[in-house]
């Protein structure tokens, strides 16, 4: 937490109500995304009881499972989850567009859209994630496995992609709504409260009469605001779901058809009243979140979620096998490469489009503003081959902590210019002077770029600069170390589903 966030939430507290964090908004959020608020059985580690799931224009649909703990009944449950959304996918996927490439090579193809699911909180994502590890691979029936369903294996695919993008930095294809609320906005509760959505709301948008520290704490009542999942409220539990199964149970050992109808219905209203209010606060906050403008870079991130979905349909459409249970070595690599690098990226990246965060980062030394007072915008000097070669220089003089940055600086009102730290010189006990040289964007000595240089007593800030990223060199699989396993064995299929325990471990 840096110094500017502990502030706002010392305000937050003292006025009872939560203070803006980020100036923009940095994850793009569909017209039409996904909401699903879900809850599983206590002490089951992939046994959904219920789900209330649909886009927030149009009357969500509940699911429920009378008896968790039954395999036929939690395979149905996933077969008309499947059914709402495998189709909300596939709309999706059906309009292409022609992506243009570098050099000579041939345009390809994107999906000119893609979907967008929105959670209530980080806990839910790693449910749908045992949840997908679980059913994956699950095919076609057979006689020694009469219980898989290619739909479900489907579903488990998706759900799976969904939860691994999830964890790349800067996705915005499933999103849990508390993380990007507590992001924008700072309360006066701790973090770990700041997970649940109904106290976070509270303090975001309280209702009419009420502070934010109010609201929160009516909030706190789970007979008020009942819990978002995928845990479910322990007095819930004993007092409706316990009873609802044995009844259940009972019917089904009777073969009473009424009773079952009557106990399945009165079961799904009472699931419904659980998460319908989940899965309208998470409406809710997509209202106040579409109102903070989205930031410039937003744009290039939703298209690198558009080419990884683009990816997975057309690997499901050629046949493609299921995700493994486990990466092979060099891909495991290669995958944490990727999100390093994206996690460096993204946080550059708000910080030339946000100015909380580029003051978050003065605050730190990672980034400085000040004054121009010394420019030298034709200075030259000789390349290894003996070339003369434009580098201009110029001197801000500023207050902040000194620089501590290394590498290209980007100023965020001239984002293409680059410059480096030369030198960074005391000039009193609160102030210095940076020199910075102009690397990239000043033009060439023939031909020097006007405006390259800013001028005298204009006042600039820059920040590191976001890297064009080349992945390393990684062997190949044939040739993964014997230090990591030697070559793995060819691609094959996944485990049948009857081989997969719930918890998803192989």
């Amino acid at each position: 937490m840096s110094a500017l966030v502990a502030l706002a939430r010392l305000h937050a507290a003292a006025e009872g109500t939560a203070q803006p964090l980020r100036r923009v908004r940095h994850h793009t959020l569909i017209t039409e995304p996904l909401l699903l608020a879900i809850y599983n059985m206590s002490g089951e580690a992939a046994a959904p009881v219920g789900c209330v799931i649909g886009t927030p224009h149009a009357e969500p649909v509940t699911l429920i499972v009378p008896s968790p703990r039954n395999r036929d009944l939690r395979q149905e449950f996933f077969l008309r989850l499947a059914d709402v959304v495998l189709p909300y996918i596939d709309q999706h996927a059906r309009t292409l567009q022609e992506v243009p490439t570098r050099g000579n090579k041939p345009n390809r193809q994107r999906c000119a859209r893609a979907p967008q699911v929105v959670v209530p909180n980080t806990s839910t994502i790693d449910f749908l994630r045992r949840v997908g590890r679980s059913t994956r691979f699950q095919q076609a029936p057979t006689p020694e496995f009469p219980h898989g369903d290619p739909q479900v294996g489907l579903l488990g695919r998706w759900l799976t992609f969904f939860t691994d993008r999830a964890g790349y930095p800067g996705s915005s294809m499933l999103l849990p709504m508390t993380d990007l609320l507590a992001a924008h906005w700072a309360t006066g509760q701790s973090s770990l409260e700041d997970a649940s959505l109904a106290l976070l709301l509270g303090w975001i948008d309280p209702p009419t009469g009420m502070t934010g520290a109010q609201a929160a704490k009516l909030a706190a009542n789970p007979v008020n605001f009942p819990p978002a999942g995928p845990a479910t409220d322990p007095t819930f539990d004993q007092v409706v779901l316990e009873p609802k199964i044995s009844a259940y149970l009972d019917a089904v050992n009777n073969d009473d058809a009424k009773a079952i109808a009557r106990v399945t219905a009165a079961l799904e209203k009472d699931i419904a009243d659980q998460l319908r209010p989940s899965w309208e606060q998470m409406r809710g906050g997509l209202a106040l979140l579409t109102g903070i403008p989205e930031a410039d870079r937003c744009t290039g991130r939703w298209d690198a979620d558009r080419d990884a979905f683009t990816g997975q349909v057309q690997h499901i459409t050629a046949g493609g096998f299921p995700q493994p249970v486990f990466d092979k070595p060099v891909d495991a690599a290669a995958r944490l490469a990727r999100m390093e690098r994206a996690q460096l990226r993204f946080e550059d990246e708000q910080a030339l489009d946000d100015p909380f965060v580029l003051a978050e980062r003065r605050s730190s030394g990672t980034a400085f503003a000040g004054v121009i007072v010394e420019r030298d915008p034709n200075r030259t000097q000789l390349s290894a081959k003996g070339r003369q070669l434009l580098r201009p220089r110029f001197t801000i003089r500023t207050e902040d902590p000194p620089p501590l940055a290394q590498g290209r600086m980007a100023c965020p009102t001239d984002p293409k210019r680059l410059v480096e730290i030369r030198e960074v010189i005391p000039d009193g006990p609160d102030q210095h002077l940076v020199v910075l040289e102009l690397v990239v964007g000043m033009g060439s000595v023939n031909k020097p770029q006007q405006g390259a240089v800013p001028e005298l007593g204009e006042v600039r800030a820059y920040t590191a600069a976001p890297e064009q990223w080349q992945p390393p060199d990684f062997p190949s699989r044939d040739q993964t170390p014997w230090t990591h396993g030697g070559p793995p064995e060819p691609d094959q299929p996944g485990p049948p589903a009857d081989d997969l325990t719930d918890s998803g471990n192989p």
